[in-house]
């Protein structure tokens, strides 16, 4: 018997789920075994179809699945080794630090528009235990108020559009909320303001009652589960596990699972110490990107730069939009590698906000005639 460390593919939500499974025949990965790892660790690629179906371990295997994809998204899990030592040095290449490649960085997008997108839990606050309290500090929003007299600015969340607006509280900002699916343009004091009202659009208005249904049978049947906490963010919902007790994951995944299987046209994916329910629509924070840079008059443009800053996997959407348009880059922000179409990396909010203050800086000498890297 040996252990097979995967990267489960589910084509439907876009969630990767990295599982380890115990294999007596490893007949059903000799395919993708062929070919070169696609994630640091040594890791293999595998449709999850594919993967669900050979692994009828007593009938429980898309909850082990999930539980396993719980557990590898605490960085608590992450222990160090020579192994897990070697893997970051080998990832930390493939994507350097963003305050390191400052220079590189700020020569790529010499001559055009430099539009920043930037999500907020994990980017601009630290993750807390609870998502009520997450709370950005005095001087990251001095900073992202800088920030964004240079530069149109975003900020892209997975949370309800008024209540990350309520944390940031900023009315020069764009405003994306669920996942994309709630924006809205600045409501005052930004140069980069199109129209009169300012953007305004909800890809989901239709979902609204199935939520809000949804989320009161949630509440419900999680009472049972100590420290679990759903979240109405308005188009999706959250249930955070970050203070469940590890051993009752497996008991809230089936929950979840169970409510889910009554709602087919909403869809349930995962985020750090979240899982995540939204409607099957094809919408995301990718193409909330296209929809914001459109907005702006940057749809077919050559000379625009976008620039986006997030830690979760729902930024990978935005993140391969970017790799596809072959303009900007992705910063991810993590300690740990994590498989990302992100071109660079930060290691905390406090990075972030040295990362974004350089380029203030930057831009204020270029406005004086000296343009230089501080």
């Amino acid at each position: 018997m040996t252990n097979q460390n995967v990267v489960v593919a589910d084509t439907n939500s876009g969630l990767n789920l990295a599982i380890t499974v115990h294999v007596t025949n490893s007949s059903i990965f000799t395919t993708a075994a062929q070919k070169p790892p696609a994630a640091p660790g040594g890791y293999i690629s595998i449709s999850r179809k594919k993967l669900l179906k050979n692994l009828e371990i007593n009938g429980g295997a898309r909850i082990n699945a999930w539980v396993d994809s719980m557990r590898a998204s605490s960085p608590t899990h992450i222990k160090s080794t020579p192994s897990v030592n070697e893997d970051q040095s080998s990832w930390i290449l493939h994507h350097p630090s963003a305050l390191e490649m400052f220079e590189q960085i700020i020569d790529a997008s010499k001559g055009k528009q430099i539009v920043m997108f930037l999500d907020y839990d994990g980017t601009l606050s630290p993750i807390v235990d609870d998502p009520d309290k997450a709370f950005m500090s005095k001087q990251m929003r001095a900073t992202v108020r800088k920030l964004a007299r240079f530069f149109p600015t975003a900020i892209v969340s997975g949370r309800c559009r008024d209540k990350v607006y309520n944390f940031v509280r900023l009315a020069e900002l764009y405003y994306a909320g669920s996942h994309g699916m709630d924006i809205k343009g600045p409501a005052k004091g930004s140069k980069y303001k199109k129209g009169g009202d300012g953007v305004v659009f909800q890809a989901a208005s239709e979902f609204l009652p199935m939520i809000d249904e949804v989320y009161e049978e949630l509440v419900e049947k999680t009472k049972t589960t100590p420290g679990a906490k759903v979240e109405n963010n308005k188009f999706c919902l959250s249930v955070h596990y970050r203070c469940v007790d590890e051993k009752k994951w497996s008991g809230l995944a089936q929950v979840v699972k169970s409510v889910m299987k009554e709602y087919p046209k909403l869809r349930l994916t995962q985020g750090r110490k979240v899982l995540e329910i939204r409607p099957t629509i094809k919408w995301d924070k990718g193409k909330a990107l296209e929809f914001l840079l459109e907005s702006l008059g940057f749809a077919n443009c050559t000379d625009v730069f976008p620039v986006y800053i997030g830690d979760d996997r729902t930024d990978e959407d935005a993140f391969k939009v970017l790799r596809e348009r072959g303009q900007g880059f992705g910063i991810l922000v993590s300690k740990i590698p994590k498989d990302t179409s992100a071109s660079y990396s930060l290691q905390e909010p406090t990075q972030v906000m040295d990362f974004l203050r350089r380029l203030v800086e930057w831009k204020r000498l270029a406005f004086q005639g000296r343009s230089r890297v501080v």
